[in-house]
């Protein structure tokens, strides 16, 4: 079918009006000379399809008879056996619909905008329905282009209620394909296409794995572990009647050594429900092990305080309980099943059962909060705020008011560990060197009065090896031992344990003496920062997006280049790199936002 565009400047008349008159004098002479064509002269012609020519008027009123046929499918459904009729749901009327419309395709973009609640054929009109297929088409080819939301939202509705899937599984790949990709369009289809691609894997039963990487499954484990190490790492109750083991001070709540594999997965569980992630902490990048173990530890404590203290633990508490309710599968999405569900339990995870009995279904999971806790929070900053002031008291965090017991549980985990890692340090080898002649000597006269006679004809005597060497004679073993012994044990600044040559035996006379270190070179203070990395520092701390994107145009180089050097220039003051990229692009990390200010204000 053809059409001609009336905009076209050869069919404007002269004031830039279209002429009606000039359009089907236009419309007779094409006509004619098709005509001509089909005289006997040319009767050797093959013959096909003639183009019925219609102007843009008429066309913006052509509907495709599939369209007509979709229109005509009634609300009203007579009884089959005779019997009273009913009237369709909106939901039904859809899915009646959408099976017809299920493989047809058209090509007439539309370029307006369609908004609706809850969108359906039936809320568009007749130039809307042909853009949406006009689209659908193009999705269904892998081409995702923006268009109205409602129109996205359509296409979620078709595919939850199976129209143009081959199978369960090729469904559920549909919706998250067309999830992933949309999303960057609207951010706001997460809400919504997240719970309803859930709902599709439960309602047709497939494989849980599919829903691993899930936000939903991520927060369900977080809680499992959370759980487990409240159930198995918090002491039994002392039995009733018996007044309970006052615990002292500096025992340990952990086993120790500690078990980093299991602290590990306890900590990652906290940081992925607590409000304040100690992952981001300036400690947990230089005293990891500690923060981890105090972490933990104070968690089991606070876990033991909930127990004793509290009508629930420190789960419900924070979470909420774990209860069975009525669930709506695909909730604010339009979708109807033409068959009741059969009865069956569907495990997400060992925390998360659906269950369907009689077409009603229900689930069984923590009800309550799904956000990170707070409460949470407050207890992490406050064992990172505490234990800078033992391990990093340069760089302090602000203290908060916390609960006088939370305060004392905390730095009682603190004496604890510290002082067992205090008792534990490796010990340091430090060897007087001033010594290692007279136990060289030594161990060669030892070594001489073991020999034969025999071996003595042979090798060299031990004064003249002492004499060639140019040390002095050697003392009886028994004295050079003493001598060695009694040398005092040099430490360093640190205080750190020592072990003195005696500990090592003969090891000590096969020892090389060890060359001078280097002496370190001086620690310079930051290096002088150019005038465009002081503007783009001032600009991030101020958060002025326009001011930095100026600062990075009069550096001369890319925005990743001119943070290295920044990055770079600054390490020496706060030894460690003060400007990260993060979701919102580079920012100066909160720690190191009063050093930044400081060396800006001084400069």
């Amino acid at each position: 079918m053809l059409c001609y565009d009336m905009r076209s400047p050869w069919l404007r008349s002269r004031g830039g009006a279209v002429a009606d008159q000039d359009i089907k004098m236009l419309i007779e002479r094409i006509m004619a000379e098709a005509r001509t064509h089909q005289s006997a002269r040319f009767s050797h012609e093959v013959y096909a399809d003639e183009p019925i020519l219609k102007t843009g008027r008429q066309m913006q009123n052509f509907l495709p008879d599939q369209y007509r046929k979709m229109r005509e499918i009634s609300r009203w459904q007579d009884d089959p056996k005779g019997g009273a009729g009913r009237w369709l749901s909106e939901a039904e009327l859809f899915y009646r619909q959408g099976l017809l419309m299920a493989d047809f395709e058209d090509d007439c973009p539309y370029n307006g905008t369609f908004k609706s609640y809850f969108p359906t054929y039936n809320a568009m009109s007749d130039r809307q329905l042909r853009g949406y297929f006009t689209w659908r088409a193009q999705v269904r080819r892998g081409t995702v282009e923006e268009t109205s939301t409602s129109f996205a939202f359509l296409y979620l509705y078709e595919l939850i209620c199976g129209i143009g899937v081959d199978d369960p599984l090729d469904g559920f790949n549909k919706i998250k394909a067309f999830w992933d990709v949309y999303r960057a369009f609207e951010p706001g289809i997460d809400r919504f296409a997240r719970v309803w691609l859930q709902d599709y894997a439960v309602f047709h039963g497939l494989d849980p794995k599919l829903l691993r990487d899930s936000k939903t499954v991520m927060f369900d484990n977080a809680l499992i572990e959370l759980r487990r190490a409240a159930r198995d790492l918090v002491p039994a109750p002392a039995p009733s009647g018996q007044t309970p083991k006052r615990r002292k001070t500096s025992e340990p709540t952990l086993p120790l050594p500690p078990d980093e594999v299991r602290e590990e997965r306890l900590m990652a569980a906290i940081n992925a429900l607590s409000t304040y992630n100690l992952s981001n902490s300036r400690l947990d990048r230089s005293h990891h092990r500690d923060l981890r173990h105090v972490a933990c530890a104070v968690y089991v404590r606070m876990a033991r305080y909930y127990d004793t203290h509290r009508k629930t633990g420190i789960v419900a508490s924070l979470f909420g309980e774990e209860t069975a309710m009525p669930y709506t599968m695909f909730a604010s999405a339009v979708f109807f099943a033409p068959e009741r569900h059969e009865d069956c339990e569907y495990r997400l995870d060992p925390i998360h059962i659906y269950r369907c009995q009689n077409g009603f279904w229900e689930c069984m999971r923590i009800h309550g909060s799904r956000q990170k806790s707070s409460k949470l929070g407050e207890m992490m900053r406050a064992c990172d705020q505490r234990l800078r002031l033992a391990l990093d008291p340069a760089h302090p965090l602000k203290e908060e008011k916390v609960p006088k017991y939370l305060a004392k549980i905390i730095d009682d985990e603190i004496v604890a560990w510290l002082s067992w890692d205090a008792a534990h340090q490796p010990v340091k080898i430090d060897i007087d060197l001033s010594q290692l002649g007279h136990i060289r000597s030594a161990a060669a006269q030892t070594r001489e009065a073991l020999l034969i006679d025999e071996e003595r004809e042979d090798g060299t005597p031990v004064e003249a090896e002492a004499a060639d060497s140019g040390q002095p004679e050697a003392e009886p073993v028994a004295d050079a031992i003493v001598e060695a012994v009694a040398a005092p044990i040099r430490q360093d600044e640190t205080d750190e344990p020592t072990i003195s040559t005696e500990q090592f035996g003969v090891v000590a006379p096969l020892l090389a003496p060890t060359p001078p270190l280097a002496a370190a070179a001086p620690t310079d203070a930051a290096s002088e920062l150019a005038p465009a990395a002081t503007a783009y520092l001032r600009a991030l701390l101020e958060q002025n997006a326009a001011q930095a994107t100026s600062a990075v145009a009069h550096s001369g180089q890319s925005e990743d280049m001119l943070v290295d050097s920044i990055n770079e220039a600054l390490f020496d003051l706060v030894g460690d790199t003060v400007i990260e990229f993060g979701a919102a692009g580079p920012q100066i990390i909160e720690d190191y936002e009063a050093d930044v200010r400081g060396y800006l204000d001084y400069e």
